[in-house]
C-alpha cells in the first residue's frame, strides 16, 4: 500500500477515533464515515440490500467502521468488519466494539456462506485484485443474500493521472468484472443523484476535520491524507470519476 494510503487508512484513522472519542458519541458515526458514506447513500444501499434485524453483515474494507455502525443503528444487523490496516482496525474497535478482523478483501478469512449480506464501500479502486474482491464477496454471502458496492469509476475518455495507490475501474470494465465474478446487478444509482448531506451531520464532520487539522495539521501523515482526499474530490467534481452504488446478487 502506498505511503499516502497508509497515512489515510492507518495513522489518520486512529487520530479520527481519538478526536471522535473526545467530542462524544454523537460524533462517532459521522467520524467513522468521513470519506466513505453519506446518510442518503447508506440509506439507499440499506434499503436495496433489504437488511433485516439480527442478520450477520460483513463490511469488507470497513475503515473506521462508521457505515457498518450506521447499518446497525438503522436495521439492527450484526456487523463483522474486515480491514487490512491495523490502525483502522484499532479505531473501529475503539469507537464501535464490533468484531474486527485484519485481512485482505481479496482473500477473506471466512467460510463459504458465512454472511446474510455484505458491502464494500470505496475499496475497489484501492486494489489491483478487483475480481477477487467480488468473487470473495460472492463466496462468503449466502446464495440469496445481497452485496452492496460503492465504486469510484473512471469516466474520462483519455488516460489521466490517478491518485497514488488508486486503480479506478472503467464504466466498461466494471460490468464485466461483476459478470466474471458470477454476480448480477439488482440496482444501480450514481452518488451524484443523492440528496445533500444533512446540516447537522455535515457540521459534525467539519468539527472533526477542524480538530484533526488543529492537532495534526503539521504532520506528514495528515498532509498526505488530505492531498489524497483533495485529488479524488477534484476528479469527482469535474466528472473524470463518478461514484456508483450497486446492489449485486449471485447468478
Amino acid at each position: 500500500m502506498s505511503e499516502a494510503m497508509e497515512a489515510e487508512f492507518g495513522t489518520v484513522a486512529e487520530w479520527t477515533a481519538q478526536v471522535a472519542a473526545d467530542l462524544g458519541p454523537a460524533f462517532y458515526i459521522p467520524a467513522g464515515c468521513r470519506g466513505s458514506g453519506s446518510p442518503a447513500a447508506l440509506d439507499w444501499l440499506i434499503e436495496h440490500l433489504e437488511l433485516a434485524p439480527e442478520e450477520v453483515f460483513l463490511d469488507s474494507g470497513a475503515g473506521v467502521g462508521g457505515p457498518a455502525a450506521y447499518a446497525e443503528q438503522q436495521r439492527s444487523v450484526r456487523p463483522v468488519l474486515l480491514e487490512p490496516e491495523i490502525g483502522a482496525c484499532r479505531a473501529a474497535g475503539t469507537l464501535f466494539g464490533f468484531p474486527v478482523v485484519q485481512g485482505s478483501a481479496a482473500e477473506l478469512p471466512f467460510a463459504d456462506d458465512s454472511f446474510d449480506a455484505a458491502w464494500s464501500l470505496g475499496v475497489m479502486c484501492t486494489m489491483t485484485e478487483q475480481l477477487p474482491l467480488l468473487t470473495e464477496l460472492n463466496r462468503v454471502v449466502r446464495a440469496d443474500g445481497r452485496i452492496g458496492l460503492l465504486a469510484f469509476v473512471a469516466r474520462a475518455s483519455e488516460p489521466f493521472e490517478q491518485p497514488e495507490g488508486n486503480n479506478f475501474p472503467t464504466a466498461d470494465s466494471l460490468p464485466k468484472l461483476i459478470d466474471h465474478a458470477g454476480l448480477r446487478v439488482e440496482a444501480w444509482r450514481s452518488t451524484a443523484d443523492m440528496p445533500a448531506i444533512p446540516a447537522d451531520w455535515q457540521n459534525r464532520v467539519e468539527s472533526i476535520t477542524a480538530e484533526l487539522a488543529d492537532r495534526f495539521g503539521e504532520t506528514r501523515a495528515w498532509k498526505l491524507a488530505e492531498q489524497q482526499s483533495e485529488r479524488i474530490g477534484r476528479l469527482l467534481a469535474d466528472g473524470t470519476v463518478s461514484g456508483e452504488m450497486l446492489v449485486l446478487q449471485s447468478r
